[in-house]
Formats: structure tokens, sequence, C-alpha cells
């Protein structure tokens, strides 16, 4: 390793606040940026060009190469440093046995991981403060901290809470996996990820060193048990001796769910305060599987403490489904049989199954999206006037809607399966795994009895396409029938909710063409949320966790609801299990199977994408 040369400055001029500062020929593999030195003191070494999160990332890898040499640069530092004789600011360094370096010199390092410094004298800075025990304290724990899911977009959305003020400023946010890291090695992994927000990027530098610096990993090691043990005390280390809340997110998969859910409730629970943990889909293979998981998690953890997650229903189209109907007095009339002729529920995907790997050939679409994510909106959309807007009052309302909808059989759904051009997912297309689901589902209650829902997911097709279209009945013995001639899906009244490929609210009604004559056309007035507010959308990770920290959770599925959405899709599950059903292939970046315009014509609906 080349010898590394850094002039030490002041603790502010380090974090580089100084506006004098340059780059300049300073070769090292970790660092891969030049210094200069000059001034004389070595106190200016400012980045030249220094982008918000480069600059932080920069400062990351800086102190992973002083690390190297034993030292260690403290994150957070005061602004009143006391001024040397020589007018040259003093920063303090720690080497690996904990003492303290002062003084404005430069400082060597190489493979002998030597350094050159005086006026060495102990120092017992902390960089985490106590939580006042007047104040509840907050720990988030992510199990699986170096999963995929964690690292892009866990972590992301708890460090944009943070920056948003949605965190207490002493939140302790911890990072369990079986990874024999390091505190800073898990801050350096996911530095890297985390963004501010494009609409306001004050202070982000500073909140950003200060989140990594309560950022703390634990080695689970081979037993959960024990790291669990370690993780609690890790945990109250920080707390204090007050109120102490808990929030435990469970990034890992099915198979080590129960052993970690159950190691954490017997040994990393708060004893002062609220415990919630969140669950990620899939909840189980099938009813039976589920019903398993379910009373296991029930033997161990209150029902109420657990938040069955599902980034999709985080999207402001699943929260503007209430609203819509509930807040306008022009809508809720209309949402009955009376006046709608079907409703169609999209989430189609431009991406192939290579982007979901080994899991999505275990679950398939029909388990992973339509069992939370299709099952749910529909739930939320077709649900009576809950009484308040309490978690509980909705999940009730929700529920008694999915125990409503008809069970599925054969002769309603459509499967398709991408057929694989890339020889990327070769191995995934072996199976009879589908790619693509479609289905006709009815509610028999009397709100919406006789009233088709088309349901419509798929892999690989044209365009990325989520949204909500509900067309409404025919205008009775409509004066202006013949001037629409001979389609009269022409003048059907639609309310388009739509979340891709650009968050909006449409509604398509019959107007007048301007000039001479009378000519009619269906124009939409559309709300474009992009045009509309000038803000910067947050990611459903950040709606949800949000929602947990307050203990909101109607966006979650309730065990009664799980089990009643494995009642709708059991039996067709079974039956295309147990008789080997073929799923029709259909080509990347098309519209999918043909089959499911067909279901659409046996329904009398016409999709709204032909």
């Amino acid at each position: 390793m080349a010898p590394l040369a850094i002039a030490m400055a002041a603790p502010h001029q380090f974090s580089f606040r100084s506006p004098e500062l340059k780059l300049s020929s300073l070769h090292h593999p970790l660092l891969q940026v030049s210094w200069s030195i000059y001034n004389g003191h070595g106190s200016n070494i400012v980045p030249r060009i220094c982008p918000l999160k480069i600059c932080a990332v920069t400062k990351l890898r800086i102190r992973k190469v002083l690390r190297q040499c034993g030292l260690h640069v403290p994150r957070k530092v005061e602004k009143d440093v006391p001024k040397s004789k020589s007018g040259v600011d003093h920063v303090q360094l720690h080497n690996e046995s904990g003492a303290a370096f002062q003084g404005a010199q430069i400082v060597k390092c190489s493979n002998d991981k030597t350094a050159a410094v005086n006026d060495i004298k102990p120092s017992n800075e902390h960089q985490h403060q106590n939580q006042d025990s007047t104040v509840p304290s907050l720990c988030i724990a992510v199990i699986g901290a170096t999963g995929e899911l964690a690292r892009k977009k866990v972590f992301p959305a708890l460090f944009a809470l943070y920056y948003s003020g949605y965190l207490p400023q002493n939140v302790g946010i911890f990072g369990y996996s079986r990874k024999k890291l390091s505190d800073m090695d898990l801050r350096d992994m996911i530095a890297g990820t985390l963004t501010c927000r494009v609409d306001h990027h004050e202070n982000c530098e500073d909140k950003l060193e200060k989140f990594l610096a309560q950022t703390y990993h634990i080695d689970g090691g081979n037993s959960n048990r024990e790291g669990m043990t370690k993780l609690n005390a890790k945990m109250k280390q920080i707390e204090g001796e007050g109120e102490a809340n808990r929030i435990f997110y469970l990034s890992v998969p099915q198979e080590a769910l129960l052993d970690v859910a159950h190691s954490l409730a017997d040994g990393a629970q708060s004893q002062h305060g609220w415990n919630r943990i969140i669950i990620e889909k899939p909840f189980g293979f099938d009813a039976i599987s589920s019903q398993r998981i379910t009373h296991s998690l029930q033997s161990k953890l209150e029902e109420s403490q657990i938040y069955r997650i599902d980034h999709l229903l985080g999207k402001d189209l699943i929260e503007n489904l209430t609203v819509m109907r509930f807040s306008n007095l022009v809508f809720e009339p209309l949402w009955s049989r009376t006046y709608i002729r079907n409703v169609q529920v999209v989430f189609s995907q431009e991406c192939g199954i290579e982007a979901r790997g080994r899991y999505f050939d275990g679950y398939g679409t029909l388990r992973d999206i339509v069992h939370s994510h299709i099952l749910q909106t529909i739930a939320l959309f077709a649900m009576e006037q809950p009484v308040s807007l309490d978690g509980e009052d909705i999940r009730n309302e929700k529920v008694k809607v999915l125990r409503s909808i008809r069970k599925l059989d054969l002769g309603d759904i459509v499967l398709g399966q991408l057929k694989d051009e890339s020889n990327k997912a070769e191995s995934y297309m072996k199976s009879l795994t589908p790619t693509f689901f479609a289905a006709a589902l009815y509610i028999e209650n009397a709100r919406w009895d006789g009233v088709p829902f088309l349901i419509k997911t798929g892999m690989g097709l044209m365009k990325n396409r989520v949204e909500i279209r509900i067309q409404f009945r025919h205008v009775p013995g409509s004066l202006y029938r013949e001037k629409f001639g001979q389609n009269i899906d022409l003048d059907t009244n639609e309310l388009i909710l739509r979340d891709q490929p650009e968050e909006a609210i449409l509604l398509k009604v019959n107007n007048k063409v301007p000039g001479l004559g009378l000519q009619l056309d269906a124009s939409e007035l559309n709300l474009l949320y992009r045009d509309k507010y000038n803000v910067e959308m947050p990611d459903s990770y950040e709606h949800l966790l949000l929602d947990v920290i307050d203990g909101d959770n109607h966006l979650f599925m309730r065990s009664d609801e799980v089990a009643a959405a494995w009642e709708i899709l059991s039996p067709v599950i079974h039956e295309i299990d147990q008789h080997k059903v073929t799923p029709e292939l259909y080509e990347p970046g098309g519209r999918g199977p043909v089959g499911a315009y067909y279901l659409g014509a046996k329904h009398g609906v016409r999709w709204a994408d032909e």
C-alpha cells in the first residue's frame, strides 16, 4: 500500500465544511482521490468537487483508511475547538487501544500501520448520548441487515424518515446479521444507498453523519437466541431508564422466520414499552402453512404486535381509495352495483422473472401479488364505511369483504408464463410457475352483487402499469347514443386511480366538441400529481414504517384477513397443483396471454388496454 499522508485539520474542517478545499496528488487504493497539503499547517484540505452524497461517502472511505492505521476519527465534534498557540486547530484521533491523539500534524500510514503523532492523552468521548428518561426511547432493529431488501429499501427509508424529522434525534438503529462486521463496516455498507430529499437538502450531510453514528451492527452468530440476547443488551445501553419502545423488521427468508421470531420474543423484547414486529410477505405457501405460521407466531406474540407488510400497499394510490370515496359526496352515492358496471385492477411490470430470482419460482405471481396486494386493494375499495379511521375498525370492514368474495375456480382464471428468450431465467422457466394471472372475482353482498372485479397482474409485459379503473353503467335511454355510433363503450364514464406510469386521478366524461353542429367526444379530466404537487413522493417503505411507528395498522394484514384471502385462492391453487395446469405462454413486451381477453369477454368486460 502506498504511504498515505493526510494533514490534520480542525474537526469542523475535516468534515469538509471549510470553503477552502481542493484535491491533489495522493494515491491510495481505497480513497482513489488526490490531495494537496499547503499553507504550511496542513489545515486546509477540502475536496474541490463534492456533490452532497459523494462527499459523505468519500469521508466514510477516509475514515476506513484511518482505521486501518489504528486511528479513529470522531463523527460528532464540538464546534468550540480550542486553538493551539500556533493558531492551528486541534483534532482528536483514537488508536485501537482507545488512547487519543491531539495535534496538527501530518499522519503517515503504510503497511506496518504506524503513525507519527504526538500529544497523546486519553479520551472518553461517547458518540451516542443516553436518552432523557422523561422521553420514550425508540430502537429499530433490522434483522437480516446485509440482505438486498435491507440495504436498498429498509435502511434508506429509515434515513429518509430521520432526515424529515419523523424519528427522534437519538433513535438507535441496529443491523442484525450473522456476518462478522463492525459498526463501521455496516455504516460503510449502507452509506452509499442513503439519500436526502430532492426538494430540500438542508443539513443533509450533518444528518447523514448523525444517522450513521447511531447505527450499530450485532453479530447474531450461529444461534439466534444468543444473538438476540446481545441485541437486547446493546439496546439497553442506549435506552436509558425511561420508557423504551422497539421495532423489529424481520427481513429474513421464510424458513428462518419462526426461529428468529421466537428468539426475539424470548430474548429481545422491551420490558418498559411497546414492541412491534414487521414480517415480510408471503404469509405462507397455502392456507395450511399460513395457519401454522400464524399459530406459531401467536404462541409468542400478541396479534397487535405483528405487522404483516406488503410494500405495494404503501402507495398513495391505496391510501386514496378511502379518501376519494369517503370525503367526496359526489362519489359515495355511486359506489355500488347500481351505477358501477365493472372494476379492473391492473398490476403489470415490464421486468422479467430474472429480476425476482429464486423466490419467484416457489411462490409465483398468484401467491406473491394476488394474495396480499390485489385482494387487499379490492377489500379497501369495496368495504363499507368503517366506524372510524382506527386501524382495527378498517380491518373489520376489510375482512367482511374478503369473506364475501366467491371462491375461484379454474373457469374464472387465466394463467400465463413468460417466454424465456434471454436464457437468464432458464432454471425458473422449467417449472410451471405462472408469471401472469388474470381472474374475475365476485363479491356476494348487497352492495356488489353481480359486479365483476377483473384483476390482471403479470411480468414482462409491454409497460409498467398500476391502476384501478372503475367503469360506470351506460346512461339509461341516453339521448345521445346515436352520436357515439355502434361502439356504445365510447360513452362509458370511467374513474381511474393510477400509480404508474405516472400518479394521477382521471375522470372520463362525455362533452360536446366546440364548433358548429353536435359532435360528442370522450375527454379526461385529469389530476396529475407532478403538476399539482411539487414534492418528491415518499417511497412506500417510508409510508409503512411511519405507520408502524405511529401504531397505525390499517394497511397491514391481520391474521383473519390472511386466512380469508387464502380461502379465496386455495381451491384454485389446489386444482392447479393437482392437475399440473400448464400456463399459456406469452411474448415478452406484449399484453399477456390471449386468454385474458376471452375471460373479459365472458364476463362482459373490455379491458382498458385493448
